[in-house]
């Protein structure tokens, strides 16, 4: 891949075996990880400037897709998470959780569907996407891309999804992407700060090769860092341009890589398993934890405003 940047990681920092990984966050102030596995249920947490030892793990009653900080509230304490039904609180010493605002108003829909990715918006808004729920064994175009405001408000932005995956907002707030996985494709929009309103739908970035584009995060200089799912990699994506170029690559010894996160100047990913037994490398370190230094920062987490008191 001439004048790509390339980097390899040959094993895990932490060999778990989630079965879905998913939803890095970097707690600054504690310096540990957080991250899911929506299948089992489970929210991890570990200091990353440890040995991988001392990881806790809190056992919930329903899958989380991403969790998020909130304004004016310690999140030792209580964090705000997508889960099945709606947007919660999770108080993490407990597990307790309290429902904020659901997602669908029927019951159906409610029992069919369940929150993916999502992430917060520059000014404190939740954007969170649903799809089919584990039990239905396949994804149909069902899901939505929501947004809820800080007084709980919800919005619909876009229907008929299968697998919406992550979102995210240039450095000049003018512009937010967004993953439809299945399409293999990261849509651009023109963003508002002050509505949250989007508009202007262009394809921004079309992947050509057989895995698909599944979560990203954006470093300091406004590049995108989206995991490949199935294809063992982090591409590094340039947002100069109306189309999205591949100038770095990040390679892992296993294939189904979820979604990275920035712990200083090194990208923390969450991978799955690995289904396929003829992928022996792929099947030893899937659902793992890999870390590699790029030399680059992300860009900081915004965090839920929420109008009522915790």
């Amino acid at each position: 891949m001439t004048g790509i940047k390339q980097w390899v990681v040959k094993e895990p920092w932490l060999n778990l075996h989630c079965e879905l990984g998913e939803g890095p966050y970097y707690e600054v102030a504690t310096n540990t990880l957080r991250f899911v596995d929506i299948i089992k249920k489970e929210l991890h947490t570990v200091n990353v400037a440890q040995e991988p030892v001392g990881l806790k793990t809190l056992q919930l009653d329903m899958p989380i897709g991403v969790t998020a900080n909130i304004e004016g509230v310690n999140p030792q304490e209580k964090i705000l998470i997508a889960g099945k039904s709606g947007i919660y609180i999770l108080e993490r010493r407990t597990g307790k959780v309290e429902l904020l605002k659901k997602f669908y108003d029927t019951e159906e829909k409610d029992e069919r569907l369940r929150s993916n990715d999502g992430a917060v918006d520059p000014h404190g808004r939740f954007w969170v996407g649903t799809m089919n729920d584990f039990w239905l064994g396949d994804v149909y175009a069902e899901g939505s891309l929501f947004r809820f405001n800080s007084d709980l408000s919800r919005t619909t932005l876009k229907t008929d999804l299968t697998i919406p995956n992550s979102v995210g907002w240039s450095l000049d707030h003018k512009t937010l992407y967004f993953v439809h996985t299945t399409a293999k494709h990261i849509l651009a929009y023109t963003y508002s700060p002050t509505t949250g309103s989007i508009s202007d739908e262009r394809i921004f970035y079309q992947h050509p090769g057989p895995g698909s584009p599944d979560g990203f995060r954006i470093d300091e200089d406004g590049f995108i860092w989206q995991a490949i799912y199935g294809e063992g990699k982090v591409l590094r994506i340039s947002t100069e341009g109306k189309e999205g170029k591949v100038v770095g690559e990040v390679s892992f010894p296993t294939r189904n890589i979820t979604c990275p996160v920035f712990v200083g100047t090194e990208i923390w990913v969450t991978t799955a398993a690995e289904e396929d037994e003829r992928e022996v490398e792929s099947v030893k370190y899937g659902g793992g934890i890999f870390k590699c230094d790029v030399g680059v920062r992300g860009r900081k987490e915004f965090e839920f405003r929420l109008e009522r008191r915790v």
